[in-house]
């Protein structure tokens, strides 16, 4: 017995090495982790999310999608911001730079995939949120659609698109064909930005009739509308008493908003030297807080275009006595917001 105990206990050394070293990594002592850390945690999401935002030209749809992605960030979210304008300045408060765009990066390699690193086509921005500047074909020439379509692409072979919590189009104007419309193919939300005049919501809806087109094939839904840089917000009120959806938040008319622009930076950047914007990330943080809380989302109905016109031109005509309405339009701000 002597004999074979010696090398047994050799044989059963590895592995009793290993039991104590998973006892002891189990008993290991562990920091308390922050509040702010478990909290992220508990609220992470289970699912990726593909957000488009999209409004009427110079509506401020960039501004608003940076500060969305920084607010996200704040939320313990991992974010890539893709800007789908020719301007393709969509991520320049983030990058501090204006990024080179895919279509160029792509052509020295003659469009072979297989030669492309994410790190060629994704730029790192404030706060970590990823960068990626489409623009779309050259001015004048070629489909926006496809662009956007081969982007998608790129990013799943570089299992790029998979790595992100939420992966936010920002889009070029409003819906005015199939190729404006055909990042909706690949998200699951659409965000619409519009302000208290008639043009930002005659486009609200074409892009309507756009999710409504879209939602038969694809599980589409519209989170809700923003309003931006209006100090009033009864035409907002009266389009979505005819066309019943969401208003996630209306920004005031904010005399400092496009001030971090001009700059290069978000708004949340700016706090640090100028803390009395502080306010304004407040209406974002609210914008984030209400789509992660995954509301199921709308397929909205669709105004014919003579009832849109005849209702607010009607409202242009008589305007709402704001005193005499006070208690009507609190009732309409109770109704619409999520």
């Amino acid at each position: 017995m002597d004999g074979t105990w010696g090398p047994m206990m050799w044989m059963m050394l590895p592995f009793s090495l290993a039991l104590l070293t998973v006892i002891g990594t189990q008993l290991k002592f562990k920091p308390r982790r922050s509040r702010a850390y478990r909290r992220c945690v508990i609220n992470k999401r289970r699912s990726k999310d593909e957000i488009a935002v999209y409004g009427k030209g110079r509506i401020g749809k960039s501004t608003t999608s940076c500060n969305i992605s920084i607010a996200l960030t704040r939320r313990c979210e991992k974010v890539l911001q893709i800007g789908c304008d020719p301007k393709h300045d969509s991520t320049f408060t983030l990058a501090i730079f204006l990024i080179p765009i895919i279509i160029d990066t792509l052509q020295p390699k003659d469009y072979h995939y297989e030669d492309i690193w994410s790190k060629d086509v994704i730029h790192k921005g404030y706060r970590g949120v990823d960068c990626v500047e489409a623009r779309g074909p050259p001015i004048g020439a070629g489909y926006v659609g496809y662009v956007v379509g081969e982007i998608a692409k790129l990013l799943k072979e570089l299992n790029a698109f998979y790595e992100y919590d939420i992966i936010l189009f920002d889009m070029l104007g409003d819906v005015v064909c199939g190729g404006f419309a055909t990042s909706l193919n690949y998200e699951n939300y659409c965000v619409i930005i519009a302000d208290n005049e008639f043009d930002a919501l005659f486009a609200a809806k074409r892009i309507i009739a756009s999710i409504r087109e879209k939602a038969h094939t694809h599980p589409l839904r519209l989170v809700g509308l923003v309003g931006n840089h209006t100090s009033k917000r009864e035409l907002i009120n009266k389009y979505v008493e005819a066309c019943p959806m969401p208003v996630i938040e209306v920004l005031p008319l904010i005399e400092h908003i496009q001030v971090p622009r001009i700059k290069g930076k978000t708004l949340f950047e700016m706090v640090g030297s100028e803390p009395f914007i502080n306010y304004v990330c407040e209406y974002y943080l609210d914008i984030v807080d209400q789509i992660l809380s995954q509301p199921e989302g709308i397929v909205p109905k669709e105004i014919p275009n003579q009832e849109l016109f005849s209702f607010l031109f009607d409202l242009y005509l008589n305007p709402i006595d704001e005193g005499k309405n006070q208690n009507n339009k609190e009732n309409l701000l109770g109704f619409t917001t999520i």
